[in-house]
């Protein structure tokens, strides 16, 4: 058997793929296995997913009707046949020397898990985002450092972000507690608060060993008209994972800060240039979303303070309720 499974989901990937598994090639550890999980690609990805797999045995190929990035993902968390499993986007690349400085830092700490710092490159530049600061890191300490932040610090930076591709997960971990994915939007938080409530110890590293390309096109960055449907079952989950795990004595107000910041992001998809609606649509909407009960409680218990400038501008016109102000900031902003 392998030791690492490396998982990518593939969709629409043919100008990216070859990159992104080139990148697994060339690196200076070489017992892995690499799963290629095409999502329904319309475009040319089957086929060079295909021809990748012919020329090494370690790459399997699963093709499956579009389903998702989460089912993508939760296909192969079932068939990884490693000890340890990484996760890595099409669209990105490892450093050649990513799975040997995790793998060496699980053997020389006795760690199940392990984590790295990664670089973003954008269109401006590049910089490095760390995980967590260089150390080992075990029971308090790992919520501390992980849980904790992802369950209710989701307004003032620096936020710690749910980026499951910084890490080397323990595949029985993942199998022992029936781990898996769902939906298409902030699917990493869950499955990282959830995971490191059952894992044992964590060796991280501050060298950038992953390469994230900033992609204008992702998920991350359009309109989703689903939204509200997406963030609701998202609380959902967070909210049976901190009472399942005890969570909400040392975050007691979880549920206003998450809240906050989801009305935040909601807010700005609403104005996102992608958006079919009419300006007045739009700020229909957005009042609509903060006369909901959830929001409408979060605005009246928790005033947000400390944020960007941004931000802040728009939780300060929010909470004043000058919704025609709030959207002519976007439209100017936006070029609406």
């Amino acid at each position: 058997m392998p030791c690492i499974s490396v998982i990518v989901p593939v969709y629409q990937a043919e100008a990216l793929i070859k990159d992104c598994v080139e990148s697994v090639i060339r690196q200076t550890f070489q017992d892995w296995e690499l799963l290629l999980i095409d999502d329904g690609s319309t475009d040319a990805s089957p086929a060079l997913c295909d021809g990748l797999a012919v020329s090494d045995s370690r790459i399997r190929v699963f093709h499956k009707p579009n389903g998702g990035v989460s089912s993508a993902r939760n296909l192969g968390l079932q068939e990884a046949r490693a000890e340890y499993i990484a996760f890595l986007d099409a669209d990105d690349q490892f450093e050649p020397q990513a799975l040997e400085t995790m793998w060496n830092l699980l053997d020389s700490t006795g760690a199940d898990s392990a984590a790295c710092a990664h670089r973003n490159l954008t269109p401006n530049g590049e910089s490095v985002e760390l995980c967590l600061p260089a150390g080992v890191y075990e029971g308090e300490s790992l919520r501390e450092g992980i849980v904790y932040p992802l369950l209710g610090d989701r307004l003032v930076p620096p936020l710690f972000n749910g980026f499951i591709w910084r890490y080397l997960f323990s595949t029985a971990v993942i199998r022992e507690h029936a781990m898996s994915f769902e939906g298409a939007y902030l699917e990493d938080d869950i499955f990282l608060m959830e995971y490191f409530c059952n894992a044992r110890k964590l060796a991280v590293t501050e060298e950038p060993l992953y390469r994230y390309f900033w992609n204008p096109a992702s998920a991350t960055h359009r309109y989703m008209k689903d939204f509200r449907t997406v963030f609701g079952r998202y609380m959902e989950r967070k909210a049976a994972l901190a009472a399942h795990y005890g969570l909400e004595a040392k975050r007691p107000q979880w549920r206003e800060n998450s809240n906050w910041s989801g009305l935040l992001i909601a807010v700005g998809n609403e104005y996102a240039p992608g958006s079919p609606k009419t300006i007045r649509e739009r700020q229909n909407a957005v009042e609509e979303l903060c006369a909901a009960p959830e929001m409408a409680h979060a605005m009246a218990a928790l005033t947000p303070k400390g944020l960007g400038t941004n931000k802040q501008v728009v939780v300060n016109l929010l909470r004043g309720r000058h919704f025609a102000l709030l959207t002519l900031m976007y439209r100017l902003k936006n070029r609406i």
